[in-house]
């Protein structure tokens, strides 16, 4: 701790500085991560819902097509 009570003080706004810097691009990274999980969590449920209307569907016509 010594050390850093030696730094002059346009060496201390430096690392003020690069540390806000660093914080902003964390922020953006968590952004940018929520942005891609709800991203992937829409097509995984649009993926659900073919498979299981698919199916559902070709029931129904076989069902529709088998009592004519």
């Amino acid at each position: 701790m010594a050390k850093q009570q030696k730094l002059t003080a346009k060496q201390r706004s430096e690392r003020v500085k690069a540390a806000q810097e660093r914080e902003v691009r964390a922020q953006e990274d968590r952004e940018k991560a929520a942005r891609v999980r709800k991203i992937v969590t829409i097509i995984v449920c649009v993926i659900l819902v073919v498979a299981l209307a698919i199916p559902t569907m070709a029931i129904m016509v076989m069902r529709g097509s088998g009592n004519s």
